[in-house]
């Protein structure tokens, strides 16, 4: 077996760390478990201070508010793609969430009163755990693709599938709601 092959069986094995709760609902069959429609490959890895789920912040406000810096690391044939984003003082970073369940559909989280649709909540647990990170970038080495964040909310060695520069001139959409969610 390859490494990638062996990298890949670890990213759909099971997810321990999500308890099964009241109203919750799961896909028949796992989308880890189908044939891909799409050749994503991960290009780096996040280093955080988050070693548990219960010790991660659940969103990048929180994990501002700890002070806790992290460094994502580009590998090697991905680096001459960071040529230019030290013009950029925000970054977008879509990671892959690999220990959240991707056979749920309907959730229940803690803080709600009842079960909703993955795609109406911020939750890792998802058909594809896509993660959207905006962080301030602190520093850039493009020769050891090392990438200086001011904080981020994922545990220890999440993969990344990519990066891109935040433009607050489209990116940011200031009379965005969510109903039934007070301004924060």
């Amino acid at each position: 077996m390859t490494d990638a092959k062996a990298e890949m069986g670890r990213m759909t094995g099971p997810r321990e760390m999500f308890e099964a709760r009241e109203g919750e609902q799961r896909l028949e069959q796992d989308p880890a478990t189908m044939p891909a429609d799409g050749g994503v490959v991960f290009i780096g890895r996040i280093a955080s201070p988050w070693t548990s789920r219960e010790s991660c912040p659940k969103n990048m406000r929180t994990a501002r508010e700890t002070g806790q810096p992290a460094v994502l690391t580009i590998d090697a044939p991905y680096r001459r793609g960071l040529q230019g984003l030290e013009r950029a003082s925000h970054v977008i970073i879509l990671s892959w969430l690999h220990h959240a369940p991707r056979s749920l559909i309907v959730q229940k989280p803690r803080h709600a009163a009842e079960a909703k649709g993955v795609f109406g909540l911020r939750s890792p647990a998802r058909p594809n755990p896509v993660g959207l990170h905006v962080a301030r970038l602190v520093g850039l080495d493009i020769a050891t693709g090392r990438i200086n964040l001011d904080a981020i909310d994922v545990l220890d060695g999440t993969p990344v599938i990519d990066i891109k520069p935040y433009f607050a001139s489209t990116d940011a959409i200031p009379e965005a709601t969510v109903e039934g969610r007070e301004k924060l």
